[in-house]
């Protein structure tokens, strides 16, 4: 069931459920104070913190205390994977990120946008997949619904509107395939 309230006018009303502005409220308290002043090294507290808060997180996930986090609940992080300082998990729905995979400083994914033919700018979410050893690099920004395939690398700053294949270097504005990625895990 989705937290985005239907059919309502964002200029004289909420957009969001009163049970998610609440949940919203008390994360954002505890980013503040517990999260976002632990020590670098403290990342097993960090993975303590957003399984409290609902958050799905594997073995040895690295999030660095100044990555942002809409909201932990929206979110799923396999083992391995890695969140840096500066990256911005807006998690209006769901965002999965694989095992192994790094998303580096400053890279934006972003699940939440506006109609902007609705009358009302209806808000809406769509779900993030960053697929295992993706490596999702510095100051990208992933649009709503996007899924990135096992193995591609997103160059830095690539703007990404449509699901990038798995095993491919990727970048540009639109973000599109430019050749093989001539890597794969020994494990």
């Amino acid at each position: 069931m989705s937290a985005i309230l239907q059919d309502t006018n964002p200029k004289t009303g909420p957009s969001f459920t009163l049970g998610n502005r609440v949940a919203r409220v008390v994360w954002s308290i505890c980013y503040v104070m517990l999260f976002r002043l632990s020590p670098r090294p403290f990342h097993g507290w960090r993975r303590f913190l957003l399984r409290l808060f609902g958050a799905k997180v594997g073995c040895n996930v690295h999030v660095y205390p100044g990555a942002k986090i809409w909201a932990p609940w929206n979110l799923e992080l396999h083992d391995n994977a890695g969140v840096a300082d500066g990256v911005i998990l807006y998690s209006m729905a769901r965002i999965t990120i694989g095992k192994d995979a790094v998303i580096s400083q400053g890279a934006h994914l972003c699940t939440g946008s506006h109609d902007y033919e609705s009358p009302n700018f209806q808000l809406f979410a769509r779900p993030i997949t960053v697929g295992a050893h993706a490596w999702v690099c510095a100051d990208a920004f992933i649009a709503p619904g996007i899924r990135i395939g096992e193995g591609a690398v997103i160059g830095a700053r690539a703007v990404v509107v449509k699901d990038m294949p798995a095993w491919m270097v990727c970048a540009g504005h639109p973000c599109t395939a430019l050749k093989p990625r001539n890597f794969r895990p020994t494990t």
